[in-house]
């Protein structure tokens, strides 16, 4: 652990810790040769003599510093220094894309699409250089503040060199691709894919893949089909949606190819955001045979999302995340020859296998004794499939691998979960659906009828109610709550608030009449009615605007009301010392004596266009032979184009040079015409009235 006031290379002075993760420690410095402040990022003393350690933490910065872009976080430097090895990188004040959607719940759609952008754009130039990021989620994505979106942390990054890379190094489950699950080879659309999640993220509030532990959300990955986004947001355009779906394909090939043709699209969809543009492959096939998760393979994602506990990821500071998941993430792994591995390896296959093979004892024995081997089944094994199966006579077409289906609707999830497990079968979440006689959390409908007769151990597809789409405003009592409450409450559920007063005598002042609708859906708007007290002692508010100051006040008076406080701001339309903007609506109603604000013209705000040279004009360049005995008098002007008409103003008065000498030409504030942005510096012959040389020159604007 440095200690504050600690310099490194005599150069980077250790400010505070802001970030600890299990390989790394960050630390927020100050550079002072450059006087510009770091982060700095050291790997922890217990695994700075771990060769392979030192290299996974390497590897961060051998990716990232081939990079420069504007969406890339920067890494200044790579060092090591005794037992200390560290990154030296660029040091952004902001907050995570993973903190921001928490904070907001979900994004809008142009905001959504504007951050997708940026990200994609750090993540094309990534690929431009054959580096694949191998990790992208929100959580590596800071959003500063001035709202640039810098895409961090490529701690597992590895270029594009043709090999297969290992579930080990595969990055945060919620996030992967299922090439990057199965352990299989990944390549740029698998970033690709990790982006449609992100964006899935960004315009729902939720990961599209939820499970009780990393292994069941990566099967997931790789078996089950995504919601639509559009069931948790319906707000979501067309175009979007398709955008994340054709990210977010199980294969790599129906994906994009390129993160520049999703840029394309991103870009289309804030121009035509309701326009069905993209090409998605339409042969989707939910409910057909079942993609058989080979021992194998499953063997590889359990060991890799083990081995993933077990490395670090160290995020951004406190001001971006919590304390505990900080600045740069390193996800790394161990390369070398770690013989361990290939022990646990060879370990969890012969308990896998140990384990299959009693399991298919245990149901020989129980069938054995359930007298339910018909005379002449082969016993020979059935591949699992989820078809169903043609009922036309079940008594006489079940066998040992089907089973009738049940009725699962209208069951509370966990419960419609144990009763299809019961039945030997597996229920899979289709999608959610608004319903306004099946309760929230309940099951709507199945894919599967009840009845019918399907494969033993083949998944079932449902749909989940999320109750009614309409909110029954009675339930809450709104009298003595304020706006504020109001808007509290309602925010989360949401249904915007619009609030209006009415006189009456029967409410008190400040309480709710009443409001419409009644029923309101999410996305709509509740007009709420509030009592302004009683209608007598009211006064009409007169109306101020483009009128004297003097006769405001007059008005005012007039009225039984107050002068409030007045503001005076610059305004090009209405002329000095008039009201511009009157803070309570002309012609309304409020109590007497009541203080009315307003804002005054303080007229068009003086801006300046300025403009600078500095250059020399040399007479020798225009002369031949005889340069001593040639002169020639000449003026400096600047000419500029106003309406359509030269507009001249002389900078240097008439000067006479020899062929030899060397005018400065040397305007370091000249003021142009206003509104004119361009223009040119010309040497004039004062005799002949001819441009002897011109420069061309830029004016801007300023207070």
């Amino acid at each position: 652990m440095l200690r504050p006031g600690t310099y490194l290379q005599d150069r980077y002075e250790i400010l505070e810790l802001i970030g600890s993760g299990g390989m790394s420690d960050v630390y927020k410095a100050k550079c002072q040769k450059l006087n510009r402040l770091v982060a700095v990022k050291v790997l922890k003393e217990e695994f700075s003599n771990d060769s392979s350690f030192v290299g996974s933490f390497k590897m961060e910065a051998q990716a990232a510093a081939r990079l420069s872009h504007p969406n890339i976080v920067n890494i200044f430097d790579v060092v090591d220094e005794g037992s200390l090895h560290y990154i030296v990188m660029e040091l952004i004040e902001g907050i995570t894309l993973k903190s921001y959607i928490a904070k907001k719940g979900r994004l809008d759609v142009k905001e959504a699409v504007g951050i997708a952008i940026q990200v994609a754009q750090g993540i094309a130039a990534a690929h431009e250089q054959q580096i694949v990021h191998r990790d992208i989620k929100p959580q590596n994505m800071i959003i500063s503040k001035d709202g640039k979106v810098k895409v961090a942390d490529f701690g597992i990054a590895r270029a594009v060199t043709g090999q297969t890379t290992t579930v080990a190094a595969m990055g945060s489950v919620h996030y992967i691709s299922p090439e990057q699950a199965r352990g299989g080879y990944s390549d740029s659309r698998s970033d690709i894919y990790s982006l449609g999640i992100t964006m899935y993220e960004m315009v729902t509030g939720y990961v599209p893949f939820q499970g009780d532990n990393a292994v069941a959300v990566a099967l997931a990955h790789l078996e089950d089909p995504i919601t639509l986004p559009s069931v948790y947001n319906p707000s979501i355009p067309i175009s979007l949606e398709h955008i994340i779906l054709k990210c977010t394909e199980k294969k790599p090939e129906r994906r994009y190819a390129a993160v520049p043709e999703v840029i394309t699209d991103l870009r289309r969809v804030l121009i035509h955001p309701n326009e069905d543009f993209v090409t998605i492959a339409s042969d989707q096939d939910f409910g057909g045979e079942t993609v058989t998760i080979s021992d194998r393979e499953l063997t590889a994602i359990k060991m890799g999302q083990q081995r993933r506990q077990d490395l670090s990821y160290d995020h951004m500071p406190e001001e971006y995340e919590q304390p505990e998941r900080r600045y740069g993430s390193q996800n790394q792994r161990r390369t070398g020859n770690d013989g361990s591995l290939g022990l646990e390896r060879i370990m969890s296959g012969i308990g896998i296998f140990a384990a299959i093979l009693i399991v298919a004892l245990l149901i020989f024995v129980f069938v054995r004794l359930g007298g339910l081997f018909r005379k002449g089944s082969s016993g020979t094994p059935t591949t699992i499939q989820t078809e169903e199966v043609p009922s036309s006579s079940q008594e006489e077409t079940l066998n040992d691998t089907e089973i009738e289906m049940p009725d699962a609707t209208n069951l509370p999830v966990d419960m419609a979960s144990d009763m299809l497990e019961e039945h030997t079968l597996v229920m899979k979440i289709a999608g959610y659906e608004y319903s306004d006689t099946v309760e929230e959390g309940y099951v709507m409908s199945q894919t599967k009828p009840a009845g019918s007769i399907v494969k033993k151990y083949s998944s079932v597809y449902v749909f989940i109610s999320k109750g009614s789409e309409f909110l029954d405003l009675s339930q809450y009592s709104f009298t003595n709550m304020n706006t504020t409450a109001i808007e509290e409450l309602l925010r989360p559920k949401g249904i915007l608030t619009k609030f209006q007063t009415e006189y009456s005598d029967a409410v008190a002042e400040g309480q709710v009449i009443r409001y419409e609708p009644q029923k309101p859906k999410m996305g709509d708007t509740v007009t709420f009615y509030v009592s302004a007290g009683s209608a007598e002692d009211m006064r009409t508010v007169p109306d101020l605007y483009n009128i004297s100051e003097e006769e405001a006040i007059r008005r005012i008076t007039d009225a039984g009301l107050l002068q409030g406080q007045v503001t005076k701001v610059h305004d090009d339309t209405i002329p000095e010392g008039y009201v511009m903007k009157q803070d309570v609506e002309a012609n309304t109603m409020v109590k007497s004596q009541t203080q009315i604000p307003y804002v005054v013209s303080l007229g068009p705000e003086s801006k300046r266009y300025i403009g600078a040279i500095s250059t020399t004009y040399q007479m020798r360049t225009k002369v031949g032979p005889g340069l001593d005995i040639i002169t020639i008098e000449v003026e400096v002007r600047l000419k500029q184009m106003v309406n359509g008409s030269p507009v001249y103003q002389t900078l240097m008065g008439p000067k006479v040079l020899t062929g030899n000498e060397l005018l400065p030409i040397h305007f370091p504030s000249m003021e142009g015409a206003p509104g004119v942005e361009q223009g040119e510096v010309e040497v004039v012959n004062v005799q002949t009235g001819a441009v002897v040389e011109s420069y061309p020159v830029r004016f801007f604007e300023t207070e």
